[in-house]
């Protein structure tokens, strides 16, 4: 697995591996990537293409971001609330082979404006379910604002994630994708769990 972080990292000329919860607290949760075999198969799935815009929260060193715009050719956007683990983002958008896709901002995300552009969502676990709420407020708004089919990914989805999902009354469980069988222990949250909400014209 390593062999294939490592890969990955070198391909795409950045760094994003380690772990750092030198910033985490109860409410925003430690960094830690990815891993490139998820995202391989979540690139795989057909649900994400040169046309879409892809919000990335807890964008870290901008893994999710960069290896996305690389192999679906969509346009990324990471937004990461730490300013020393953002400047990795920064930093690695110098020299990545997919920078003119990405854009990071450096932002919490509860706080951020979600672009009217914006048709994909990813989370990691990036923060608790309290701030998800303000996330999903923020979302929300715009999607009313502008309407469209917007999909989130949620990987490895906390139960307190996927209770509060079920409940946003906009939103519909879409499908998963199964990751089970990419690591040892065949956990039930290796998974990515895919919730949208749908487009819809007024008056129908």
């Amino acid at each position: 697995m390593a062999t294939n972080e490592n890969a990955w990292d070198k391909l795409l000329h950045i760094k994003t591996t380690g772990r750092d919860d030198s910033g985490a607290d109860q409410y925003r949760y430690p960094y830690e990537p990815t891993p490139y075999s998820v995202l391989e198969r979540l690139a795989n799935s057909g649900l994400i293409g040169k046309n879409d815009v892809v919000l990335d929260y807890g964008c870290g060193k901008g893994r999710v971001d960069f290896y996305l715009a690389y192999q679906t050719k969509a346009k990324t956007i990471g937004v990461e609330y730490d300013e020393r683990i953002y400047q990795g983002a920064a930093a690695n958008q110098k020299t990545a082979v997919s920078r003119t896709k990405t854009e990071f901002v450096p932002v919490r995300a509860e706080e951020y404006q979600v672009p009217a552009g914006v048709n994909r969502c990813y989370f990691f676990n990036p923060f608790s379910v309290e701030l998800l709420h303000k996330v999903m407020a923020r979302i929300t708004e715009s999607y009313y604002e502008n309407p469209r089919e917007v999909m989130l990914f949620f990987y490895y989805p906390s139960e307190e994630y996927i209770s509060y999902l079920m409940t946003v009354d906009e939103l519909e469980f879409y499908d998963e994708i199964d990751c089970s069988d990419l690591f040892e222990g065949n956990s039930a949250r290796e998974r990515i769990m895919i919730f949208k909400f749908p487009y819809e014209i007024s008056g129908e």
